[in-house]
């Protein structure tokens, strides 16, 4: 993360700076500063940085266009040159704790798998009043969600989900319980079984379950997609299509790094995670367009689509989440392209039957700057999900409102009486921005923490 624990004595400070308050900085500036910030139309736009020479040509300072974003500091560890910093300006708690995440995410990189580049970058004394646990905590879980992401189907399959999974509950101090293979049909977890059946016995499916805390506690339990590639079954994929589909396990990424939060901080809930992790893939068994699939909940699932499975994995993963009677499930799955379509690959759709959770939840990504954008269980839709043969279709017969049909679908596997969010997300990157490189991403975590949090604490 590249943050230091004591400010160096050639330490250099960094001084943010509104827009709008550029001109009255400057005014208190010698000549010679105000000149160079002026010859050069620096404009302290968001995120845009400038180094200011002393007399003798070394760097006096850095100022930084700031606005009320963390990814504003995103662009300093790899543009400025490979020297400690430290923040040169009081700042808020808020201000403080922006200032070291966005420095920290911007340190991420997936090099693990090539040669390193062995380039110094810079270092950041961690800011006064900055709230360094939650802040190392952020990081950790954000860099472990692009990791598990980034990482190739060969090396991560439903088993090293596990393995990774485990490690998460054992940092935390948490019971994991993983059933494999036919344990699913004995255990009561078709659809989780027939999705995965087709893998090779080394990728056979999974489902991981770990909980932690008191169980006098509020519960909350968290379910993340877990499909490590995603062929699309019979129903093949394009080659452009299927290229990042190692990435479809990133709602299962994203359970595990929100998880690894919520033990850190030691929130006062009984916390449950469920992944259900599979290979979507080609072989005798797999599942075939039409076959009819039992659930966990005793629905019948009709496959319309074999590339629709993520919500068939689900489906078992929610009923059993639903069986506790928790107070708060939350689920997570790159689940839909007409997500995509509707709010494109930067902003994650979410769905849920409780109006005052969606309004907090929407205060909370805002507030973080980690924003999801609410849409609707729109209950006239319902109907194109019924099913011919079985009692519902993974797949319409329409291509329209597809993101509203998959949430309907999954509403299908929730209690009604549970507070429910499900979040369509991208969870990649299609091209690099300050703080998220293009590949693995986390999205709608710090703001489902941030509720979490509040609701809770």
């Amino acid at each position: 993360m590249n943050l230091i624990d004591e400010r160096r004595e050639s330490s250099i400070p960094l001084r943010p700076i509104q827009k709008d308050a550029l001109s009255s900085w400057l005014e208190t500036q010698p000549a010679a500063v105000k000149r160079w910030v002026e010859s050069v139309e620096f404009e302290a736009g968001a995120g845009r940085s400038l180094t200011i020479p002393d007399e003798q040509g070394n760097i006096r300072e850095v100022i930084l266009g700031v606005g009320d974003s963390l990814w504003d500091w995103s662009t300093l560890p790899n543009e400025l040159p490979a020297h400690a910093y430290h923040v040169g300006s009081a700042l808020t708690r808020d201000e403080s704790n922006r200032a070291a995440l966005g420095w920290a995410l911007g340190t991420y990189r997936f090099d693990r798998m090539r040669a390193s580049d062995n380039k110094e970058r810079g270092e950041l004394a961690w800011p006064e009043g900055c709230d360094r646990s939650h802040v190392e905590s952020t990081a950790r879980a954000t860099f472990l969600v692009r990791d598990l992401i980034n990482t190739p189907a060969s090396h991560m399959g439903p088993a090293e989900l596990a393995d990774s999974a485990k490690a998460v509950a054992d940092d935390g101090g948490a019971a994991i319980h993983i059933l494999v293979g036919d344990e699913l049909l004995e255990k009561g977890y078709p659809a989780i079984h027939a999705v995965g059946r087709a893998a090779a016995t080394d990728r056979a499916p999974r489902l991981i379950d770990f909980t932690w805390g008191d169980a006098e506690s509020p519960k909350v339990t968290l379910v993340g997609k877990g499909v490590c590639f995603d062929s699309g079954g019979l129903d093949l994929k394009s080659a452009a299509s299927m290229k990042i589909m190692k990435k479809d396990m990133g709602g299962g990424a994203h359970v595990l790094g929100l998880a690894s939060m919520i033990m850190d901080a030691k929130i006062p809930v009984r916390l449950r995670v469920l992944v259900p992790a599979v290979e979507n893939s080609v072989s005798s068994n797999a599942l075939r367009p039409l076959d009819v699939v039992p659930t966990r909940k005793g629905i019948s699932i009709e496959i319309g689509h074999t590339d629709a499975e993520g919500r068939v994995i689900l489906a078992d993963a929610l009923a059993e989440a639903s069986s506790d009677e928790p107070d708060l499930i939350v689920d997570f799955a790159t689940l839909t392209g007409a997500a995509r379509v509707a709010l494109g690959a930067e902003l994650p759709a979410f769905y849920t039957n409780d109006d005052d959770v969606a309004r907090v939840l929407d205060k909370c990504g805002t507030h973080v700057s980690d924003p999801l954008w609410r849409m609707p269980l729109f209950k006239p839709y319902r109907k194109l999900i019924d099913g011919k043969v079985g009692d519902i279709t993974n797949a319409t017969d329409t291509a329209l409102g597809g993101s509203i049909t998959a949430a309907l679908f999954l509403q299908e596997f929730v209690e009604p009486e549970i507070t429910w969010v499900h979040i369509d997300l991208m969870a990649w990157n299609t091209s690099s921005r300050p703080g998220r490189p293009e590949g693995g991403e986390a999205m709608g975590m710090r703001a489902v923490y941030a509720l979490i949090a509040e609701r809770f604490t």
